[in-house]
């Protein structure tokens, strides 16, 4: 790659450019399972804040049995190369056999959002075309419901607590399978069998796959809040390239004399969990703690301060619900173990990094990404030259630049608000079945490369940093020819010590005059009005970005993953007008 400006900025001995291992993604289960056999893979303890230190462990060698018994059997219920194997499940034990299990065997993941109802299923497994499905005892209903009107062949059923503890696996069977809905009887069910079961197969060695590095791995569907979801075509090398370049960015990794020890709570079924938190645990022989709720707090404290967890990547809610934990402030949990943490999806406030930073000692830096990028793009240096309120610069081997609002054709200079447009090996190869939406995003310039056009409002400076200004679609347009970006107005929404949380559109929604309303969550015990925040707003805002209207909350509409949905508070207002 050649040099670019905001290259500069790196941290000492981080490269412009990397050498990628060419190979499909299951192998580096099998290099690290060679190197380091009984070293703790994963960590699974599911309702161990009830029973004290309870947790199961699974060691690389334990897990690459798994693996490769999943993998066979799946060749043996008939699946072929490039066939869709659908995981519909939280992040447990489960979901990364089944996935590193699908790849070895040459299928392509699709992940589900376990909060998806059956209608939302059936439209995923129907466009995806998957025969294989791997669901969670308690969601089995939801496939049973529509399984006749897709593709399914084969239905894997497991129970949560399959790789429970053995107490605790037992005190779930007694107190909490029958009542919360875990237990199913798949006596007579047609092509439908049971996790265990299927791991059985009379020999444990699949078949090899001539794979390409270029061969789809997974279909990750994005855009479900905004529009038909599309499943983003994610390669072997598309995610090869992530947890590659987020090693060389953690200068500093204790990565031999010791290990680092990652905590798994975003859902995997994102992209960003998937490689920043999975994938590259597996890479480099990490150790995951495994989270299947990342909304159960208590779980989640109590994992970090008994694994003295190390790497932990979030979302701004994540830290922000960490930093103003009652039990956080009053000392019970130590989490000076962080070293590192990441925090992407939504803008990352200010006020919530620098918080959480003297809470830990660790380091919080932003960074940027998308689904179809498999997803990182850009993030701050890790040691030195960190720009707060930026997403930070592009990474090794990528490249970035500002094009125009109107056509995105037109580069722009430094400090020009317009569209950023990215580009590397991390890229997808496009969306499934989906020709025209691919065109629309994956666009051939001047210089013969195909850049992503991210849809996001941002601007870069003179030395490379990128500030994201807002999404195209949620810039609020008001008669007075200014654009207002929501962003601005959260921001200063955050610095107000009664406020928890935050999220501003424009109303009416799609009007071509638009004002300002904020939707609130306050702090727990606080009360405020909407005056005393207009006029906090007024007193640090330009007059027209100034919200016209005020709604406080109880909390806000979110994704699994944490991400504020602001789609439904949009659609909300379009009931009302």
């Amino acid at each position: 790659m050649e040099p670019r400006i905001w290259h500069q900025s790196y941290d000492p001995g981080v490269p412009i450019s990397l050498d990628y291992p060419i190979q499909p993604i299951d192998v580096f289960l099998t290099q690290t399972t060679q190197k380091y056999p009984t070293r703790p893979a994963l960590f699974f303890g599911g309702l161990a804040p009830l029973l004290g230190e309870q947790h199961s462990i699974i060691s690389y060698q334990e897990l690459e049995i798994l693996v490769n018994r999943f993998a066979t059997s799946l060749q043996q219920h008939g699946l072929q190369k490039g066939d869709r194997v659908a995981l519909y499940l939280p992040n447990c034990p489960q979901f990364v056999i089944a996935y590193y299990g699908t790849l070895r065997a040459g299928g392509i993941v699709v992940p589900c959002n376990p909060l998806y109802v059956a209608r939302e299923v059936e439209h995923q497994l129907q466009d995806s075309g998957a025969t294989f499905a791997v669901v969670l005892s308690m969601l089995y209903p939801n496939v049973k419901k529509i399984q006749a009107n897709t593709p399914l062949k084969q239905v894997i059923v497991t129970n949560i607590k399959e790789y429970f503890p053995r107490l605790l696996r037992t005190l779930f069977s007694l107190v909490m399978e029958k009542k919360g809905g875990h237990r199913v009887d798949l006596t007579d069910e047609a092509n439908t069998i049971g996790f265990q079961e299927f791991l059985a197969p009379p020999t444990a060695v699949p078949q090899p796959v001539d794979l390409d590095i270029h061969d789809t791995a997974a279909l990750m569907y994005t855009g479900g809040t905004t529009g038909v979801p599309k499943g983003a075509q994610l390669t072997h090398r598309n995610l090869t390239i992530n947890p590659f370049q987020a090693l060389a960015w953690m200068k500093g990794v204790e990565r031999e004399a010791t290990h680092e020890i990652m905590l798994t709570a975003l859902p995997l079924i994102h992209s960003y969990s998937m490689s920043a938190c999975m994938n590259l645990s597996i890479f480099e022989g990490f150790s995951q703690v495994l989270i299947p709720n990342a909304r159960d707090l208590t779980h989640v404290l109590k994992s970090i301060d008994l694994h003295k967890v190390t790497i932990m990547p979030g979302v701004p809610a994540f830290y922000n619900a960490i930093n103003n934990n009652l039990e956080v402030k009053a000392g019970k949990y130590s989490l000076r173990s962080v070293k590192f943490c990441f925090s992407a999806a939504s803008a990352l406030p200010l006020e919530v990094q620098t918080e959480f930073q003297q809470l830990t000692g660790g380091r919080l830096i932003e960074l940027y990404g998308l689904t179809e990028s498999s997803p990182a793009l850009t993030a701050n240096p890790m040691k030195n030259g960190e720009r707060l309120g930026t997403i930070g610069v592009a990474l090794p081997d990528t490249d970035a630049k500002i094009v125009d609002l109107e056509t995105e054709e037109q580069e722009l200079g430094a400090n020009k608000i317009g569209i950023l447009c990215m580009q590397g090996p991390q890229v997808m190869k496009g969306y499934w079945k989906m020709p025209t939406e691919t065109a629309n995003v994956l666009r051939v310039h001047a210089d013969g490369k195909v850049w992503l056009h991210t849809g996001d409002v941002a601007e870069m400076s003179e030395d490379g940093y990128i500030r994201i200004v807002d999404r195209k679609k949620d810039v609020i347009l008001g008669s007075s020819g200014f654009n207002v970006y929501p962003r601005d107005i959260e921001e200063r929404l955050y610095e107000y010590p009664k406020i928890l949380e935050a999220v501003v559109i424009g109303v009416p929604p799609k009007g071509t005059d638009q004002r300002a309303k904020a939707f609130v969550v306050l702090k727990k015990g606080e009360t405020a009005t909407e005056e005393e925040i207009i006029a906090w707003c007024r007193d640090g805002l330009a007059s027209y970005k100034v919200p016209k209207f005020i709604e406080f909350r109880a909390e806000l509409p979110k994704t699994m993953v944490g991400k504020v949905l602001r789609r439904a508070l949009v659609e909300e207002e379009k009931k009302e007008h």
